[in-house]
Parts: C-alpha cells; sequence; structure tokens
C-alpha cells in the first residue's frame, strides 16, 4: 500500500465511521426525539457549559507560551489564541492536520522554525495524556465497588483474572522484543517511547513549570465542569452522581480520537457509558448530540473567524 492510499484511508475511514455512528444514535434515538429535548434544555446550562470550554482553549493558548518562551520566543497572545481554535477546526476536515496547521501558523506568523513549534505541540499532548490518566486512575479509585460489581456480574472472575495475566504476559513479552529488537516497528516504538519520556520531562524544567502545571489542571478541570453544567440543561440527567459524569467524560473524550471532532461517536460513547448505571437511551443520545453541538458550534464559530482575521491581525501588525 504506497503513502497515497494510507493518507486516503486515514481520511476516508474516520468520515464513514462517523457517518455510520451518525445513522446508529439516530437509529436509537429520532432526531424528533432530540429536538424534543432541546427545545425543552435549560439554554442558561448550555451556554454556560460553552464558556466553560471557551476558558479552557483561552488557557491553551496561554499555556503555549510557556514552552516557547525558554526557546526565546514571545508570541501574541493573539495569534497563539487563533492558533489553537484554527486546530480544532481542521480536525473536523482530516484528522489531526490541525496540530501541523498550528505549527505552521507559528512558523509564518510568529517566526517560530516548525519543528520546535511542533515538538511543543507534542508536548503538551503528553502532559494532557497525562492528566488524563489521573483522571481515568481517580474514577476508578472512586467508582471500584461499582466497576467490579458490573464486571463480576457479567463476566466469570476466574475468566477476568485469566485476562488480566494474558495481558501482563502480553505486555512483558512486547517489552522484551521492543528491547532487544532492531525491526522497523520496534525502533519506531522506541523513538516514541523515548520522545514521551523526553516530552514528559521537559515539562518539570521548563522556567514556568508551576503554572503550566496550573493551567493543564485547569484546562482539563473546565472540560469536566463544561460535561457536567451541560448535563444540567436536561431534566432527566439532573441527579447524575459525579462516578457517572466521569466515566462519560472518558469515554466521549476517547470518542474524539476514533471520528473527525467525535462526529457520530461522540454521542454513542456517552450512550455506552451512562447506560451501565442504567440511564435511559434517549436523554444519554440526545445529551451527546447537544453537548457536541454546542462545543462544535463554538469551534466552528471561533476557528471560522481565527482563520479569516490571522492575516488581516498580523499585517496591521507589521505594519
Amino acid at each position: 500500500m504506497n503513502r497515497k492510499t494510507k493518507r486516503m484511508l486515514k481520511i476516508i475511514l474516520p468520515l464513514l465511521l462517523g457517518v455510520f455512528l451518525v445513522w446508529y444514535s439516530l437509529s436509537k434515538v429520532s432526531l424528533s426525539d432530540i429536538m424534543t429535548y432541546l427545545k425543552k434544555s435549560n439554554y442558561g446550562w448550555i451556554i454556560a457549559g460553552m464558556f466553560l470550554g471557551l476558558l479552557s482553549h483561552m488557557s491553551r493558548a496561554y499555556r503555549w507560551r510557556f514552552q516557547l518562551e525558554p526557546m526565546g520566543y514571545k508570541i501574541k497572545y493573539a495569534n497563539s489564541f487563533m492558533a489553537v481554535f484554527a486546530t480544532y477546526l481542521i480536525n473536523y476536515t482530516i484528522p489531526r492536520a490541525g496540530e501541523v496547521a498550528r505549527a505552521s501558523i507559528l512558523a509564518n506568523y510568529e517566526k517560530v522554525p516548525f519543528e520546535k513549534g511542533f515538538g511543543t505541540i507534542v508536548a503538551e499532548r503528553i502532559a494532557d495524556l497525562l492528566v488524563m490518566l489521573f483522571i481515568i486512575a481517580i474514577t476508578l479509585f472512586l467508582q471500584y465497588d461499582f466497576i467490579y460489581a458490573f464486571l463480576v456480574e457479567r463476566f466469570h472472575p476466574f475468566k477476568i483474572g485469566i485476562l488480566l495475566v494474558i495481558l501482563i504476559i502480553t505486555v512483558f513479552v512486547l517489552f522484551r522484543y521492543i528491547k532487544q529488537s532492531s525491526s522497523k516497528f520496534a525502533l519506531k516504538v522506541k523513538t516514541f517511547m523515548n520522545g514521551l519520556l523526553e516530552g514528559i520531562l521537559s515539562i518539570f524544567t521548563m522556567k514556568k513549570k508551576w503554572a503550566f502545571i496550573f493551567h493543564t489542571l485547569f484546562i482539563w478541570g473546565m472540560y469536566i465542569l463544561m460535561f457536567y453544567i451541560t448535563s444540567q440543561a436536561i431534566h432527566d440527567l439532573k441527579d447524575i452522581s459525579i462516578g457517572t459524569i466521569l466515566i462519560g467524560f472518558i469515554s466521549a473524550s476517547f470518542s474524539i480520537a476514533a471520528t473527525n471532532g467525535g462526529i457520530g461517536s461522540y454521542p454513542v460513547a456517552i450512550y455506552a457509558a451512562f447506560s451501565i448505571f442504567g440511564i435511559a437511551q434517549e436523554p444519554s443520545i440526545a445529551f451527546g448530540w447537544i453537548m457536541w453541538s454546542s462545543q462544535t458550534l463554538m469551534i466552528i464559530v471561533f476557528g471560522g473567524i481565527s482563520l479569516a482575521y490571522l492575516p488581516i491581525y498580523n499585517r496591521k501588525n507589521n505594519r
């Protein structure tokens, strides 16, 4: 398979999966039912959720500057803000193309070399991954009894034990193979892991590391709060527990990687998570669509304005 075919598949397959999941979610709950939930929703909570999402993106733009300052680049906040929103918007068309565009915007308007700008984006993604793993750990701790009971109810404990043993052995064998092998795959994994470790360590060696850590926690705090606040717009979810919110949030976060911007996959992921707690599919899928649509609307508006205004803003500043 040549590179052109691989690139086409990377674009087409997520879109096809998104279309299928849109059809699947609408086959569970009709569009008219979703519109009924939307009409009955409290728009104050939805707008508040969008505002919290905006705060998280503003914080992300501000945090990016901390990574670039040690390299000798003091970028304008407006360029950082517009580059972040351009990233999100472009990712709706071609997965992960936004990150490349973000580094290109910085190279074009702030004269930061592409490889350095892209390296900081990779480092911040590592920081985000660490926080996500921390959230998963907290969720497992808070919901341990429920998750354990849920698994035992559906799977025999002996089978779960066997699967865990197989998983541990598989990881150990892969680790030994990658460590000793010189194949292309092993070298790629080693390079990735070394880059991962370097990125993690760079966070703790930067000049304003505590400010960076604060903004990282703030970003993810806003994400979770945004998710919870928007759920309050739907009457059937008023009494939702923090454990349900966290599991729904984790499931929805992973769904964004499955399709372009989470189209189709986002509502289905929330429905899958909420169904564990016995929440009906109608409010679950309706909430998923409301949550996804409100945040997508914000990204389209700010992302579109950013792409249009970037050359105008920088032309004025250059003059």
